[in-house]
């Protein structure tokens, strides 16, 4: 009896010790929800880096388009016609050009540019540009309008080369040759004079040639004065009618 109400006593001291330790242990701080959220976000987190894969290619860099030579507007005569002029004007390219490639291109360029061809929205622009090929391919094709359109280019006028010119031999021959045309009496005595100014007209035209292949722009401004005189000689013998003398001259 006396030991079961000791074992008793045990027991119950055991339960109270368990107890006393229990209300002992101080309880977790208080957090409130927004901090166990940022807590719970923060260590979601992992720092990383990334290793492009290997089959991956790198991504090309932004590069401005580059416009190709149809989108270019022209800034001279010749840039109308890359293929009959593909390097430009002389010295890069021949101050004779291929006459018949010339006509071709020009032909080709007409029909696609024809202001027929355009919108009503597009008439006016398309007018324009017919315009600017019209006279292009005028200036190209005519050694003398070629010259002075090469001169013009570096700042040049030819009337101002013809006033320095003043009285010489040149003009003599000139005179003397135009007197030739209007004494002319028949068809024969034209077709004889014909044949000694195209000579003229020929030698002329390969000293231009030689001076603008060599950049020689002084050289080209005097013999484009002396092709005018001879251009003019054969639009008189052109013009020549019998009993009425040399044409009408133009340039």
């Amino acid at each position: 009896m006396r030991r079961n109400t000791i074992s008793s006593a045990k027991r119950a001291a055991t339960t109270a010790t368990r107890t006393s330790l229990a209300h002992s242990r101080p309880s977790p701080p208080f957090i409130c929800a927004a901090c166990r959220l940022t807590a719970a976000s923060t260590a979601s987190q992992r720092p990383f880096t990334t290793l492009p894969c290997r089959n991956q290619q790198p991504s090309p860099s932004p590069t401005t388009p580059t416009p190709n030579r149809e989108s270019i507007l022209p800034q001279t005569h010749y840039d109308h016609f890359p293929t009959t002029f593909p390097n430009g004007p002389p010295p890069n390219s021949p101050f004779t050009p291929n006459l018949r490639a010339l006509r071709s291109e020009y032909l080709a360029l007409q029909s696609k540019t024809h202001p027929d061809l355009a919108p009503q929205s597009q008439k006016r622009q398309a007018e324009a540009r017919s315009m600017r090929l019209n006279e292009a391919y005028k200036t190209l094709q005519d050694p003398l309008r070629r010259a002075r359109y090469l001169l013009s280019l570096r700042g040049i006028d030819v009337e101002d080369e013809a006033v320095q010119m003043g009285e010489n031999e040149l003009l003599m021959e000139v005179m003397e040759v135009r007197e030739a045309v209007e004494e002319a009496e028949s068809e024969e005595e034209v077709a004889a004079l014909r044949g000694v100014n195209d000579g003229r007209v020929e030698a002329s035209v390969g000293v231009l040639e030689r001076a603008f292949a060599r950049g020689d722009m002084e050289g080209a401004a005097v013999e484009a004065v002396r092709l005018r005189y001879w251009m003019n000689i054969e639009e008189s013998i052109v013009g020549w009618e019998k009993g009425q003398g040399g044409g009408v001259i133009h340039h």
